[in-house]
């Protein structure tokens, strides 16, 4: 029984130790070069965000909807609720750019709201209402949010490089019961032999 006990462990430490040779080889790196990729792109995103004007209560950055650039905000939320009561069809479609990126509106089927993607290197989303202002806070705070963005990835990325690591020592780990399983196993075959002279 401790032998037949022993050598389901040792199967199990050996099909992890094989996953993790899998992670290692094909997972790990992977996922660390699609988030080497989304950081660039947030970085490029970031920068460019930071070479743009900032709207405030006095000045408003200016924004092109469905080609007509618009000084005023007012003027540009009013474009973007007109361009949303004239989408035909769900699918997305070039809205006009705003701060240095190109926006596309598209219509959730599911939550029933439209909805802006930021873009340049990286895709920001963000839900639309039905306020003039209200809509370009919302575009301005899916912005803001690139460098808040950046950073969690960053954070992420340095995770799976821990992970990473840990699992190249953890794959190097023998079966820590293997003494015990070679001792009982030898054991066993000794009886086996003196029950098997009868």
């Amino acid at each position: 029984i401790q032998v037949s006990k022993l050598k389901l462990l040792k199967q199990n430490f050996l099909s992890e130790k094989y996953m993790l040779e899998d992670r290692i080889m094909k997972y790990y790196p992977a996922e660390m070069r699609k988030q080497e990729e989304k950081i660039a792109g947030l970085e490029e995103d970031f920068a460019l965000l930071q070479s743009q004007p900032k709207n405030d209560n006095e000045h408003f950055a200016g924004m092109t909807v469905v080609g007509v650039y618009y000084t005023e905000k007012a003027e540009a939320g009013e474009a973007i609720i007109n361009a949303c009561k004239n989408m035909k069809n769900p699918e997305p479609t070039p809205l006009g750019t705003y701060r240095g990126f190109d926006m596309t509106l598209s219509f959730d089927t599911l939550n029933r709201e439209y909805e802006v993607e930021l873009k340049h290197k990286a895709r920001h989303r963000t839900s639309l209402g039905s306020d003039v202002h209200g809509n370009i806070t919302r575009l301005d705070n899916a912005l803001e949010n690139i460098e808040k963005k950046l950073n969690v990835t960053k954070e992420e990325y340095e995770n799976l490089i821990a992970q990473y690591e840990t699992a190249k020592i953890e794959v190097t780990k023998e079966f820590p019961n293997e003494d015990e399983l070679n001792e009982k196993t030898k054991r066993l075959d000794e009886l086996n032999i003196l029950l098997n002279m009868d």
